[in-house]
């Protein structure tokens, strides 16, 4: 176990290191307007890897796909299209930016295949892009399983018309795909948000698609709340021969609740049920969800005492919806009583399970029946973490105890659950409040010594503690230790612009994080990226490329180099700007 640090010793308050968290902020579609956080913190943390090609048996049958299987379906205007499967291979291989100029050795198709599988394999996208072109160009047929990897690849990251294009390729070239490559297509269309494309590439499959290709285009729609289209989806489902499963009838049951209510939901339970589809825990967990939401908690209740009948025992996730329910609507002693009974029926509890009751009776001041549920926690099997102690933390600190604030957090680090940076801000916040900066200020300290960097809103609690006692020359001190070079007092400045409401444009935030990756300081700038995207400032392709200098400053240029290539990919930064910063790294 680390070492435990001590901050104060009249106030015997402990630090433990964590590390540095990054969150997704922002959707996987990417541009240079809307470049993501997500996509720079997740090539930080591991590279992008392809998933595993699936090992399954096919065979390959030399038949050209012709136009009139397209029309045939009931498709006449092919330009409308995105998928274009239908064009002969010399229209294809001479047009447009698919063409090149690049002429593959002779190899016959097992060689070819391998190559291709090792391309794939590899992650080399491009390269495998374009060796299948050369494949189909020298008349070989390739082998469908790298092809589905390959197009598994491109929807990974976002390149739809990349992956419809190997399709068009695979069709070409004589091969026959079958409905587990047009399902990996059409989940990249439906996870990329493009579910009207994924709809034609359903209309146009040359084999019968099976409940998986319905189940991706049906839950695609009712996320985007197209129930009425979904089913119609589902009626065409249905007079083509394939039937509905548990997966099926769940999706639709979940969006009829949104958007019909459950009184509409229950009856596509009742027509599941005729059909001879039996509702799994899944489904009942839907629906009591859906009737929580409309407030008829004891009709959801009922329906938790009924499940067994229907031969479907509730699970923890059932209590949890029914727990949060009873807490929101100030049941705490039935939300106990349900608890003792969930435990009864050999059903455990989760560590969410009492989090969801610390956190409630925490709010309502109930400090000492929530430590009684911190403290049988363990009894279950379960251990608390940072969010079973933080509501405890900060009731405390709204009854201005800070002997039992600092007690609590003693007892959590001998526990072995290390604050994070909202424990430490929740403390921060009570010491200042309580004229305790000193203690503040101590803990601050031991945030930047451990190398734990805290967030601005930390500074910024102390600083204002500091003005509010009227200790102006140590608000000024505490600015300069936490200046490196002149960066902390942009940051400084930064904030005063944001005070007085003139919001700093991409500009000041380039600036900024280019002091602090001067500085070594690449979490502090990952940091402002994230404070710069909530704000509605879209970063440019100069946030990225600086971000990208810092890490590889960092002693990390294989991390900068991976990022590089994938905000490339992307089209985030241009391939000039790439080089240039390559050459730097």
């Amino acid at each position: 176990m680390a070492s435990l640090i001590p901050l104060k010793q009249s106030y015997g308050v402990y630090f433990m290191p964590n590390s540095h968290n990054t969150h997704d902020l922002l959707p996987s579609k990417c541009s240079i307007g809307d470049a993501t956080y997500r996509v720079f913190c997740s090539v930080l943390h591991s590279k992008r890897k392809l998933e595993k090609t699936i090992k399954i048996e096919r065979v390959h049958v030399k038949a050209l796909w012709k136009a009139q299987t397209v029309t045939s379906n009931g498709f006449s205007q092919l330009e409308e299209l995105p998928v274009s499967f239908s064009r002969s291979p010399n229209e294809s291989f001479n047009s447009g930016s698919f063409s090149t100029s690049v002429t593959s050795p002779e190899f016959d198709d097992f060689e070819s295949n391998d190559l291709l599988k090792r391309h794939v394999r590899n992650g080399e996208l491009e390269e495998a892009l374009v060796f299948l072109e050369n494949m189909a160009r020298n008349g070989e047929i390739p082998d469908i399983i790298p092809c589905t990897s390959l197009i598994r690849g491109f929807c990974k990251i976002g390149k739809t018309k990349k992956g419809t294009r190997v399709m068009e390729i695979i069709h070409e070239s004589g091969a026959v795909p079958d409905v587990i490559t047009y399902n990996v297509l059409i989940s990249g269309y439906c996870k990329s948000g493009e579910v009207d494309n994924a709809l034609l590439v359903l209309e146009r499959m040359s084999c019968s698609p099976d409940v998986v290709t319905y189940n991706t285009i049906l839950r695609s729609l009712c996320d985007e709340g197209k129930l009425k289209q979904a089913m119609e989806v589902l009626d065409r489902m249905m007079n083509r021969g394939c039937f509905p499963d548990v997966i099926t009838y769940t999706i639709l049951i979940e969006a009829t609740c949104k958007e019909s209510g459950v009184g509409q939901a229950m009856k596509l339970l009742d027509e599941m049920r005729s059909k001879g589809c039996k509702p799994d825990v899944v489904t009942y967990n839907v629906l009591i969800n859906g009737i929580c939401k409309e407030g008829k908690l004891n009709e959801a209740i009922k329906f938790l005492n009924s499940m067994p009948s229907y031969g479907c025992r509730p699970n923890v996730i059932t209590h949890n919806i029914i727990l949060r329910s009873m807490c929101s609507t100030g049941r705490w002693m039935d939300a106990e009583k349900l608890l003792s009974e969930m435990i009864e029926n050999g059903c455990s509890p989760s560590v969410v399970t009492f989090n969801i009751l610390i956190n409630f009776l925490c709010r309502k001041g109930l400090m000492r029946r929530a430590i009684d549920v911190l403290e049988r926690m363990p009894e279950h099997g379960c251990t608390p973490n940072s969010l079973s102690y933080n509501p405890i933390l900060h009731g405390f600190c709204k009854e201005k105890n800070m002997d039992r604030v600092i007690e609590y957090l003693e007892v959590m680090v001998l526990r072995g659950c290390f604050p994070d940076i909202v424990t430490y801000n929740t403390l921060l916040t009570a010491l200042c409040k309580d004229g305790k900066v000193d203690a503040a200020l101590e803990i601050l300290r031991q945030l930047r010594s451990k190398g734990c960097s805290p967030v601005l809103i930390t500074y910024n609690t102390v600083i204002d503690g500091l003005s509010k006692m009227g200790k102006t020359e140590e608000a000024i001190e505490l600015q300069m230790r936490c200046r490196e070079g002149k960066v902390d007092k942009a940051i400084e400045f930064f904030f005063e612009m944001e005070g007085k409401g003139i919001g700093p444009n991409a500009i000041t935030y380039n600036a900024l994080i280019l002091g602090l990756c001067k500085a070594q300081r690449t979490g502090q700038a990952i940091d402002f990226l994230a404070h710069m995207v909530s704000k509605g400032c879209k970063p440019t392709e100069s946030t990225y490329t600086i971000l990208i200098e810092g890490v590889a400053n960092e002693g990390r240029p294989k991390e900068a180099l991976n990022l590089l290539n994938e905000l490339c990919e992307r089209g985030v930064v241009k391939r000039s700007s790439a080089q240039n910063v390559a050459v730097n790294m």
